[in-house]
């Protein structure tokens, strides 16, 4: 399969080779399963359709000995021939062109948007309706694809975000009473940054305040630090019942508790879901066995994470509304991150051991690591620029850079799937960009390091199962990960996304030590290049 040679590519380009990676600096063809070098002319124009269905085939622009990797300069997009009857394209592009999302009445511009909800683009096969991890997952596919040129599928997402902002959370009725980590923001940032597109942002300003405000609104907490109060925000959702898409798990597991306990482990067990870690000891930690899933605690606790996202949201807002001239909203969203900028400081951070830790609200910090400690280094949410620095010390205590193949998710292992030995590939990204602001060249190296053990890990699993995993277990040389409620997802959107991350920014870097042969490199760097914006779609 074509598509399965661009996975392999995606981590052999450069860990195959004992140098650094070259810079594409010839045009190459991927038609098939082969692969023709070809050189165009010194002009820096290029066909209108890159990319038709039937014919799928790549031009990537002369870097002429430039020692940067330069991306190409036009927008992926199926042609007029879309609309194939051939297996590969009804999977990756829709049954045809001209429908819409089903149920919304829309018509796909001439760009071929995917007809399916944006949820589906994270490849995250168990959950079928993309639930409270959707726009999460989405946020790492969409780097991938900003990466890859294909603006318009990622313009195709945030516009379906944005539309799910006023209906339920994965497009089903049952997700109403829950949200997801709120990343939209974000994605509206990096959308924007990439293509100036101004205009898109101003006509959904309006809804990115609406998501905010529904923080605001339904989940924030009030926490007492001496006598001085502090709002932040906590995963909750104020209604019992088992959910619905794992009923007869959550059913079975409350009658494990006597039965004027059953409402209450459902709403923490729909909490925790809505934060996309479900299942950790993160939330068990406090309760009566906090190795079982019946001590969840989800809304006990004022997470790290969540209010890293939202402190760098509410910069943002306040970003977008000055670029767009309306001065007062932008200062009221700055008065916004500096409240939660100090309720971070006052509550969350350690200064002893150099990271934030999650509030629990009836027992004071949870001191266990998890990668989400770091979260607001990954936002940009701290002042203090050595920051940086002690949490590299906050690493080296814990002991979790001794892993070779990436940073657990936890120290305990409850058999949950957000917990040791597990490893993700956004918790890699949290390290990583965070520890890479810092001006130390010695936490550069670390984090360049840990690029390079994921990579390795990614390539090395692919090589032994030949595929791509949502998440690793790193304890035993770098193996599909388990644990949870479902079996190990293959893809995977956000693994994608974030090893196309590390390559972009480590790729002149990154090495194996085996040995490539040099006719081989140019095509593995066209069919990447080629497969892998399509192995986005493939979900």
């Amino acid at each position: 399969k074509t598509w399965e040679l661009h996975l392999l590519l995606l981590l052999g380009l450069g860990l195959r080779s004992r140098g650094a990676l070259p810079p594409p600096c010839e045009r190459f063809t991927a038609m098939g399963n082969s692969c023709t070098k070809f050189r165009w002319p010194g002009s820096f124009q290029t066909t209108s359709s890159l990319w038709t269905c039937r014919s799928p085939q790549l031009q990537n622009k002369s870097c002429r000995g430039s020692a940067s990797w330069l991306r190409p300069t036009t927008t992926a997009s199926p042609g007029s021939s879309c609309r194939s009857s051939y297996s590969n394209t009804s999977r990756l592009w829709g049954r045809s062109c001209s429908l819409g999302p089903p149920g919304t009445g829309k018509r796909v511009p001439s760009s071929c948007r995917r007809s399916r909800m944006p949820s589906f683009v994270s490849g995250h096969g168990s959950t079928r309706s993309g639930r409270s991890w959707g726009s999460r997952d989405s946020y790492w596919v969409m780097e991938g694809l900003l990466l890859s040129e294909m603006t318009e599928t990622v313009k195709g997402m945030l516009q379906n975000f944005l539309d799910l902002v006023k209906i339920p959370n994965g497009g089903r009725v049952y997700y109403l009473q829950r949200s997801q980590p709120p990343l939209l923001t974000l994605m509206m940032d990096r959308y924007v940054a990439h293509t100036n597109d101004i205009t898109f942002l101003r006509e959904n300003i309006e809804t990115l305040a609406l998501e905010l405000n529904f923080w605001t609104v339904n989940r924030t907490i009030s926490v007492y630090s001496g006598e001085k109060s502090y709002n932040l925000n906590r995963y909750y959702v104020p209604f019992g019942g088992p959910r619905p898409e794992s009923y007869s798990k959550d059913a079975e597991l409350a009658e494990t508790l006597p039965e004027g306990d059953r409402e209450a482990l459902w709403a923490e067990l729909k909490a925790g879901a809505e934060s996309g870690w479900d299942f950790s000891s993160r939330w068990l930690v406090g309760g009566p066995n906090p190795d079982s899933l019946s001590s969840i605690r989800t809304s006990k606790l004022v997470p790290v994470d969540l209010n890293a996202f939202l402190c760098q949201a509410e910069g943002l807002m306040s970003n977008f509304y000055s670029s767009l001239g309306n001065h007062s909203q932008a200062e009221r969203y700055r008065n916004l991150q500096a409240q939660r900028l100090a309720a971070l400081n006052a509550l969350l951070w350690d200064e002893q051991k150099g990271a934030w830790f999650d509030y629990d609200t009836e027992k004071g910090k949870n001191l266990e690591f998890y990668p989400s400690n770091l979260a607001p280094l990954w936002a940009g949410c701290f002042s203090d620029p050595a920051t940086v620095d002690k949490a590299l010390k906050y690493l080296e205590d814990s002991q979790v850079l001794t892993y070779q193949h990436g940073i657990p998710t936890s120290l305990r292992n409850t058999g949950q799937q957000w917990d040791f030995p597990n490893a993700w590939a956004p918790l890699q990204d949290l390290i990583i960009r965070g520890l890479a602001k810092s001006s130390s060249p010695r936490t550069q190296e670390v984090a360049f390091q840990l690029a390079q053990n994921w990579i390795r890990t990614n390539f090395d699993v692919y090589s032994q199962k030949s595929a791509m995993y949502e998440k690793y277990d790193i304890s035993n040389g770098g193996q599909p990960g388990g644990g949870g409620e479902y079996e190990v997802q293959e893809g995977f959107g956000w693994t994608n996304g974030m090893a196309l991350m590390l390559l972009d920014r480590y790729g002149d870097r990154l090495t194996s030590g085996t040995q490539m042969t040099p006719q081989v490199l140019p095509c593995l760097m066209a069919a990447l290049l080629f497969h892998l914006p399509l192995s986005f779609l493939l979900w």
